[in-house]
């Protein structure tokens, strides 16, 4: 029986991750203010590891670090592919230097041209890891990962910046079989956030609140 458990490569790198995710705002906390995601949720708190390729310290140790995981998780695989958009630029950069090949995969086939869905090369049977910024429900991610299996890929599984650690993405992953691996996690943003002072106490009851329940959660 599989049994789906997210996993983090450790705490310290849980830790040091979720720092520099603070230190150049790729995440942001805003209890006060909340804000809205395409979703309609109300969040405290806005996600966008993109800003980390815009800082070449950073971006290196992402990229090393996520490399280093997946060898130590799930082998080296044949090809490194990317959820588009967010993590398209992360996922070359861990493919350039592990020395392998890059795909990305787009929400929908395009309506035009050769009307691909996966973009690049690879071939029916190559062992691929996903790359992604981020987890939230896993929906897009999973999308992802459903056209590669329908395109005859083996996913040995997946690897992301961060998550939100939300019940449904658990019970997403877990329904389609897929082994996710992340370098942080929403306790380890919050314990370093009010370790540095980011957020107060009170704010961090109120963050703690809303990761319990998102689609219902209302700021007071």
């Amino acid at each position: 029986m599989f049994i789906f458990v997210p996993m983090i490569f450790n705490k310290d790198t849980a830790r040091k991750t979720a720092e520099v995710l603070l230190q150049v705002n790729a995440i942001k906390l805003s209890p006060k203010e909340p804000f809205t995601w395409a979703s309609g949720w109300k969040s405290p708190i806005y996600c966008d590891n993109r800003i980390v390729l815009s800082f070449p310290p950073i971006r290196n140790y992402i990229r090393e670090t996520m490399a280093k995981q997946i060898e130590k998780q799930y082998g080296k695989p044949d090809v490194i592919a990317g959820v588009a958009t967010g993590a398209i630029g992360i996922g070359m950069l861990v493919a350039e230097y592990m020395g392998l090949p890059f795909i990305y995969v787009r929400p929908d086939a395009k309506g035009h041209g050769r009307k691909n869905q996966i973009e690049g090369f690879i071939e029916s049977g190559q062992n691929v890891v996903v790359v992604e910024d981020l987890i939230s429900t896993g929906g897009s991610s999973l999308n992802a990962v459903k056209a590669l299996k329908e395109a005859h890929i083996n996913v040995k599984g997946m690897i992301a910046i961060f998550t939100y650690g939300f019940d449904v993405s658990i019970k997403n992953f877990e329904n389609e079989n897929i082994k996710l691996q992340t370098l942080s996690d929403y306790n380890s943003l919050l314990e370093q956030a009010l370790k540095t002072n980011y957020i107060s106490e009170k704010e961090l009851i109120t963050l703690q609140e809303w990761n319990t329940n998102p689609s219902e959660w209302n700021a007071i």
